[in-house]
């Protein structure tokens, strides 16, 4: 039974699987970069990231112990001289796995695996990109805070959309209003009669009997309610008539009195004034 045993076989025997994992190895760190199965590529990642961390302590113990796996002399040479000092500030994971497809055929999942420092491409994109810093210096949070304040007093100081600062409001009350406006306030709408002019159009109503016997030409048109200002009201004072003096010289009369006063009675009246 092998029972908690998890790696995988690979179909092979024990032998069979040492001494492939053992190429791959070589030539992946031949060539910085191999095509295989999934399956295989996960299996030779933990068979020879162990390899890499011991490649970093150069010495003669180590070289017997990494030639032991790879059974390589220019394999372990490489590993040595080229590809230890370049991961040597690499805390593991020294690999790295790309899925590429499946294989015509027996439809196996297939994938590339490489080593990280080897892949200049994926290199130049990670130095562009800027280090997030983990704790923040003093001075820094500092002046962090200076700058949130100073934008939260200028946020303050400015009225939003449709508010107006107390500044302005007394600036607008403060404005002196132009007499035109006043006159205008004051003087009442179209249809509209103050109370002024009513009282004053009541203390100088004509008497509608004294209106009718007034001759043409002394009649002044009166104006409605409505239409009654202070100049009219003035003028019709000023041209008013009498009513008495209306009601007994009425034109009807004197014009009777002159036709029925015959010739001779006026010659008569005549000689008795010459004779006194």
């Amino acid at each position: 039974m092998r029972h908690g045993k998890k790696f995988n076989k690979l179909s092979r025997t024990h032998a069979h699987r040492r001494q492939m994992l053992s190429n791959m190895a070589a030539s992946l760190i031949m060539h910085k970069r191999i095509n295989t199965t999934l399956a295989k590529a996960k299996a030779l990642r933990v068979y020879i990231e162990p390899l890499l961390t011991k490649a970093k302590d150069d010495t003669t113990a180590s070289r017997r112990v990494v030639f032991s796996y790879l059974v390589d002399k220019s394999a372990v040479t490489e590993l040595f001289r080229e590809i230890a000092p370049k991961i040597a500030k690499r805390q593991g994971g020294y690999t790295r796995i790309l899925k590429t497809g499946y294989r015509l055929g027996d439809n196996a999942e297939m994938a590339m695996m490489e080593l990280v420092d080897y892949n200049e491409n994926m290199l130049s994109d990670g130095k562009g990109k800027a280090k997030t810093r983990r704790s923040r210096g003093k001075k820094a949070d500092a002046a962090s805070v200076a700058v949130r304040g100073a934008d939260a007093k200028a946020a303050a100081e400015v009225p939003g959309e449709g508010e107006v600062s107390e500044d302005v409001v007394a600036e607008a009350a403060a404005v002196e209003v132009p007499a035109e406006a006043a006159t205008v306030a004051g003087t009442p709408a179209e249809g509209e009669v103050s109370e002024d002019v009513v009282v004053e159009a009541a203390a100088v109503e004509v008497p509608a009997e004294a209106v009718v016997e007034t001759p043409a030409e002394v009649v002044v048109e009166t104006p409605a309610k409505s239409e009654v200002s202070g100049d009219v009201v003035v003028e019709a004072a000023a041209v008013e008539t009498p009513a008495e003096a209306v009601a007994e010289t009425p034109v009807e009369a004197v014009a009777e009195a002159v036709a029925e006063t015959p010739a001779e009675a006026i010659s008569d009246a005549e000689i008795v004034e010459e004779t006194k």
